[in-house]
């Protein structure tokens, strides 16, 4: 989440950027950086000026409007206030702290003094005092939101998700209409985990406020969460019905109607969102991954390609792809597909396994031991990463090193079948008959019908007499 500091809060609040050619004031204070005559001007103009300056981000303007101000209004305490936010946000703390202490001594119920003194303290980390001087603030301000605003925030630098969320609530309090505030809140729940008291919440400020559709797709965000799919279609439904161009409620509601299986309205959702904006990769894979669940592959791959399009370095599009020529054994192209996905991210290891799958499929081994081996450097240390590299290793007859991963895997996972008649077909396989006869027995016990994996892997041990006795004994 992005905090805004006090100058960016003053900008957002800013009055509306007024055209130049239209602003009186304005045009006659460039007439006069240009021609270096002296005009004048009083203290309101001069503070539409500053801001005009500020908002269009031209520091050094604001700078010189607010040197100019000051030796015309030299008492201005708004111009002042003004050149000690621009210190503030060019990090200029002690000459800020300073110039606000002069101005407290003049106006020492001025609000605004100590809302960018505890500015000040909040971006050198000391948030405790900033909340004080907020406090103090709030005590002196005509304009509660802002400064409860600023106090929620403050909170939320401290991690203390419930005070900043009973700030935001006193924000919705005076104003029903603080959408911000509302979002912040949600934020809050979010990040308590309260998403039960979330819905409580949202139900009641929508009791108050109906046609909130910001209210609504937070309430359907929060049945989202805890799998109450119907209940949030039916609020992102009434948060589309309220603004018919809120594209954050289609693609909530899209997402909603893929949970319950309803593919072809999910893909006319995320349809209107194209429409309503640019085209995003999101969409566009969304939609190949509704098409292939609807088994429409040849939409679903055109729908990839539009995403990729978009955004050639979007992994998850490169890998949904290559499922899907996996899919239709189209190998070449699903080997090429994951050749980009694992390009643009080689720390996944669920691309390397399915890199090694894809590989072993057109029989190149050794690639798929080299995808095998990635993925445990990876930390990937899954039954199936270790089964399969000892299956690949046996591919090429490398018996002995099978038989090292192997071992090394019992002693994670004690016990599995799946290892141990591996490990029994390999040591027959070397006339170990002690050792694969102890192996094969463990593996009878713990699961008897896989003993035909055996068959598979190791078809000459499998027909030994001495293994087949020990099947037919033990059954």
């Amino acid at each position: 989440m992005y905090f805004y500091s006090k100058l960016e809060i003053t900008l957002c609040a800013a009055m509306p950027l007024t055209p130049k050619e239209n602003n009186i004031p304005l045009s006659k204070f460039e007439s006069m950086l240009k021609t270096d005559s002296i005009y004048f001007f009083d203290s309101v103009e001069f503070e539409e000026i500053i801001h005009y300056y500020i908002d269009i981000g031209k520091g050094a303007l604001a700078k010189k409007a607010i040197k100019l101000g000051l030796k015309q209004h030299p008492n201005s305490i708004i111009i002042k206030l003004l050149q000690a936010e621009l210190l503030i946000f060019d990090g200029l703390f002690e000459e800020a702290s300073f110039l606000l202490k002069e101005i407290q001594a003049i106006e020492p119920t001025n609000s605004e003094v100590y809302v960018q003194q505890a500015s000040i303290n909040s971006k050198n980390g000391n948030h405790h005092k900033a909340i004080a001087l907020l406090q103090t603030a709030l005590e002196c301000t005509d304009d509660e939101i802002d400064v409860l605003s600023l106090i929620g925030m403050e909170y939320l630098f401290l991690d203390n998700f419930e005070a900043a969320r009973l700030s935001f609530e006193k924000c919705l309090e005076i104003d029903y209409e603080d959408y911000s505030s509302l979002y912040n809140i949600v934020y809050c729940f979010d990040m308590e985990k309260k998403h039960a008291e979330a819905i409580v919440y949202l139900t009641k400020y929508i009791d108050t406020n109906p046609y909130c559709e910001i209210a609504w797709h937070q309430l359907g965000r929060q049945y989202f969460i805890q799998e109450k799919y119907e209940e949030a279609l039916q609020a992102f439904d009434y948060a589309v019905v309220i603004d018919e161009y809120f594209v954050g409620a289609y693609l909530e509601k899209a997402k909603t109607l893929e949970q319950l299986k309803k593919y072809k309205e999910a893909i006319e959702n995320y349809k209107i969102t194209i429409a309503l904006e640019d085209p995003t990769s999101f969409a566009f894979l969304r939609i190949g991954e509704c098409y292939e669940k609807l088994n429409k592959s040849t939409l679903a791959i055109l729908f990839f390609k539009k995403a990729l399009h978009e955004d050639p370095l979007l992994d998850k599009g490169w890998f949904m792809l290559a499922n899907l020529h996996l899919k239709k054994n189209n190998l070449r192209k699903a080997l090429y597909c994951i050749k980009k996905t694992i390009e643009i991210d080689e720390q996944n290891s669920l691309y390397w396994r399915k890199y090694a799958e894809i590989n072993i499929k057109l029989n190149f081994y050794e690639e798929a031991v080299k995808a095998f081996q990635q993925c445990l450097v990876l930390d990937d240390l899954e039954l199936d990463v270790w089964i399969g590299l000892s299956d690949a290793l046996c591919l090429l007859e490398e018996y002995e090193e099978a038989l090292v991963n192997l071992i090394e895997a019992a002693t994670i996972f004690n016990n599995f079948s799946e290892i141990n008649y591996r490990i029994s077909g390999l040591y027959f396989k070397f006339e170990n008959v002690n050792k694969g006869a102890n192996y094969l027995e463990k593996a009878l016990e713990e699961d008897y019908e896989y003993h035909i994996i055996l068959k598979e892997l190791f078809p000459n041990v499998y027909t030994l007499k001495t293994v087949q006795d020990i099947i037919k004994n033990f059954k």
